[in-house]
C-alpha cells in the first residue's frame, strides 16, 4: 500500500516538477535570483505571508489558482515589489501542513530611496 501511495505521488507531482525546471530554466537569465523562506496565513481569497531570503525579510500579500500565484510585498527597506512565480506543495502526513518548492520572478514597483 505504501509502495502504490509513493508511485501516485510520483506521478502526480511529475508535471509539477517538469513546469517548475521549465520554469527555472526561462528564468535563469533574470538579473537577480534569491532563495529563502516564509509562512502563509490563508485569509479568504489570499494569503497573507512572511518570509525571510538572501533579499532581507518581506511581508507580503498574494493569491494563487493552482500553481501559478501572485503577489505584492514590502521589505524592511519600505520597497515594494510585485511578483509571480509557480511552484507545487504536498500535505505533511495529514497534519494540514504543508511543504512546497517554487520559483518566480519579481519587479520592484516602489524604492523609497529614488525620492
Amino acid at each position: 500500500m505504501f509502495l502504490s501511495r509513493l508511485v501516485a505521488n510520483q506521478r502526480r507531482l511529475a508535471a509539477p516538477a517538469a513546469l517548475l525546471a521549465l520554469v527555472a530554466l526561462l528564468l535563469s537569465g533574470c538579473g537577480s535570483m534569491g532563495v529563502g523562506v516564509g509562512i502563509g496565513i490563508p485569509v479568504g481569497p489570499v494569503t497573507i505571508g512572511v518570509g525571510a531570503s538572501n533579499h532581507g525579510v518581506n511581508l507580503g500579500v498574494g493569491t494563487s489558482v493552482g500553481p501559478v500565484g501572485v503577489g505584492v510585498g514590502v521589505n524592511q527597506s519600505g520597497r515594494v515589489t510585485a511578483g509571480a512565480g509557480v511552484g507545487a506543495s504536498t500535505e505533511i502526513g495529514n497534519s494540514g501542513v504543508r511543504a512546497g518548492v517554487g520559483v518566480g520572478t519579481s519587479t520592484v514597483i516602489h524604492e523609497p530611496k529614488n525620492k
